[in-house]
C-alpha cells in the first residue's frame, strides 16, 4: 500500500497550513505543562489564538468546505461534533489544566482526521468550480501569532 500523502489541491492548501498552526497550538499546550507553566498563562493564549483563529477558521469550514460533501455524510457529521466539543472545551469554566488538557488532545485528533481522512474525501468530490469558490472566498493571511508571553519556549 502506497502511503505517500496526496497533494493538497491549491484551493485547500491555506486551510492545511492552518491546520499547521493548531497544531502548533497543541505543542505549545504540551511544552507549558511540561514546563510547570501555569495553566492560566497557558489558557490565556489558547482562548486568544481560539477567537482569533480556530473561529474564523471552522466557520470557513463549516460555512464553505464541509458543504462539497453531502451533510449526512459520517465525515462531515464527526467534523462538526468535534468543532462543538472543542468550542465547547475553550469555553467552558472550571479547572483550566483539565480543559487545557482535553483542548491539546482533542484538537491534535481533530486536525490529523481532517488532513488524513476528510479533505483527501473533499478533494475528491469537488469540481473544479467549487474549488476555484474557495480559493476566491478564502485568502490566505500571513500568520501573526501572540508573543508577549512566548511561554514555550
Amino acid at each position: 500500500m502506497d502511503n505517500k500523502p496526496q497533494k493538497r489541491h491549491k484551493a485547500l492548501q491555506p486551510l492545511s497550513r492552518e491546520h499547521h498552526h493548531g497544531l502548533l497550538l497543541s505543542w505549545k499546550i504540551r511544552s507549558g505543562f511540561s514546563k510547570n507553566i501555569e495553566p492560566k498563562r497557558i489558557k490565556i493564549y489558547a482562548d486568544w489564538f481560539f477567537e482569533n483563529h480556530l473561529i474564523p477558521h471552522f466557520e470557513m469550514e463549516e460555512n464553505h468546505i464541509f458543504t462539497i460533501l453531502n451533510e449526512g455524510n459520517d465525515f462531515i457529521k464527526r467534523a462538526l461534533a468535534d468543532h462543538r466539543r472543542l468550542k465547547r472545551l475553550f469555553t467552558e469554566s472550571g479547572d483550566e489544566t483539565k480543559a487545557l488538557s482535553k483542548i491539546e488532545e482533542e484538537l491534535d485528533k481533530h486536525i490529523r482526521f481532517e488532513e488524513r481522512v476528510l479533505f483527501p474525501e473533499i478533494q475528491k468530490a469537488a469540481t473544479k468550480e467549487q474549488l476555484a469558490l474557495i480559493e476566491d472566498i478564502h485568502q490566505e493571511d500571513d500568520f501573526i501569532d501572540k508573543v508577549d508571553d512566548e511561554f514555550w519556549r
